[in-house]
């Protein structure tokens, strides 16, 4: 018997203890993610929902509608320029909408609210747009009068933003970085299709954008679960701007599942859990949710990198709805039902992921896997990355079958030979800088 149980007991830790992961944080980094205030949160918030409605179509009155929003938004932007040192810049861009016989019955004056924040490196031009919708809404989508809180939706992705935007402008960062809440988005994403444009026409090297909207939000209806340690990332496989090349490539790969968005997904998952404890990112492989839509959705139609980063669990009482009590339910988007615990992690994500991309090099170029033989080994090669300087390379791999990546192999060469086969496993390469921040991965394409 003390045999059988000496086996036991040398068994049961090879069954119930997994291989060691070893977390490596940027200090810096991790010292911005933690100045993240709930208290700073809530203050937002109760400023945004103070304006009474946000609705985009609210006329300007003293205190009240989305202009006084716009400029309370824009007050926080301005109060943080002093301390970047010149390198943040506010604005309020104004856009007039035409009349569409649906959601706008008139010509309408809109405005997006930006804050650049400058890169360091004149010779990096890439920009990384991270977005919240200022406005709100009741039931009724065209009633501008009522009071619509907008405290979760979409004032939590506001208040991310303007929180980040106080933490971040007091550091440097290689690429520029723009925080902006746009207009419309209950209209029609009417405020990013506005920008997408924008950066498409003025040929922007917009690297990527993410999305934030709902991310305040712990408890769901109707199941009635609670739980603040999950959060979800949207994200288009088949991009909506699929040239007949990139067709071709993605059957030829089949790889529907590596977009670019996919990658950024990723990339938001393994960094936003570096940093973020208690929380885990939880990939949707879909643009976004049944019936919605949101303010990525523009940039990915205008052939940009987008996702969005949205709550687990969402309450329907809250979202989009009259403010009233029935049937002892209390309807409507109210500050008292925020998790600013909740949001003050969703808020930590954003700002590890922006800060490590911002500081890493640029992705890898001309990523290619040698197709060219029938063999059970790996052969990839690319280039430097056009900004930054890489002190090295990760090469990642995954199973076909796996959502994320599963092995990293660091080199300081611009090639690498595997011992495993292309046929079983998908690959991707990154840079990482010398602060071993790391940029997005790029799915390589076949060469002979």
């Amino acid at each position: 018997m003390k045999r059988i149980l000496a086996l036991i007991a040398l068994i049961i830790p090879l069954q119930t203890f997994s291989q060691i992961t070893t977390i490596n944080r940027n200090d810096t980094i991790e010292k911005m993610v933690h100045e993240i205030s709930p208290d700073q949160l809530k203050t937002y918030i109760e400023g945004l929902v103070s304006f009474g409605t946000r609705h985009s179509l609210s006329k300007d009155q003293d205190q009240r509608g989305i202009e006084e929003a716009r400029q309370y938004v824009l007050r926080q932007f301005k109060s943080f320029e002093t301390q970047s040192g010149g390198r943040l810049s506010s604005k309020i861009d104004y856009y007039t909408i035409e009349a569409d016989g649906r959601r706008i019955p008139n010509d309408v004056r809109m405005g997006n609210v930006m804050a650049t924040l400058k890169g360091t490196d004149p010779a990096d031009d890439r920009i990384f747009v991270v977005s919240g919708h200022l406005d709100s809404r009741v039931s009724d989508i065209m009633n501008a009068e009522d009071n619509a809180p907008g405290a979760n939706d979409d004032g939590s992705g506001v208040a991310a933003l303007i929180e980040m935007a106080r933490i971040m402008s007091k550091r440097t960062f290689s690429a520029t970085i723009i925080f902006v809440t746009v207009s419309g988005e209950e209209q029609g994403l009417k405020g990013a299709a506005h920008m997408a444009k924008m950066a498409k026409e003025e040929n922007w090297n917009l690297a990527a954008m993410i999305n934030n909207d709902m991310i305040g939000n712990s408890a769901s209806s109707g199941t009635m679960l609670r739980d603040n340690t999950k959060v979800r990332v949207f994200s288009e496989g088949v991009p909506m701007f699929e040239t007949e090349e990139m067709e071709r490539l993605r059957k030829y790969t089949n790889g529907e599942n590596d977009s670019r968005s996919r990658q950024l997904a990723r990339y938001i998952k393994e960094t936003g859990e570096r940093y973020i404890d208690q929380l885990e990112v939880k990939l949707v492989y879909r643009n976004d949710r049944f019936l919605r839509g949101g303010d990525h959705t523009p940039f990915s139609q205008q052939g940009f990198t987008a996702v969005r980063i949205c709550e687990f669990n969402e309450n329907y009482h809250q979202q989009h709805q009259d403010l009233r009590t029935e049937n002892g339910i209390q309807y409507g988007d109210l500050p008292e039902h925020i998790d600013y615990e909740y949001l003050r992690k969703n808020t930590g994500i954003n700002l590890a992921v922006l800060a490590s991309l911002a500081s890493a090099p640029s992705v890898p170029q001309e990523v290619g896997i040698d197709v060219s033989q029938l063999t059970n080994s790996t052969s990839l090669k690319w280039q430097a990355p056009a900004a930054g300087k890489a002190k090295g390379y990760y090469v990642l791999m995954r199973e076909t079958s796996s959502p994320v990546w599963e092995k990293k192999f660091y080199t300081k060469n611009t090639t690498i030979t595997l011992p495993y086969s292309k046929d079983n496993y998908f690959f991707a390469v990154q840079a990482v800088g010398s602060e071993d921040t790391e940029s997005m991965a790029v799915f390589p394409k076949p060469v002979r």
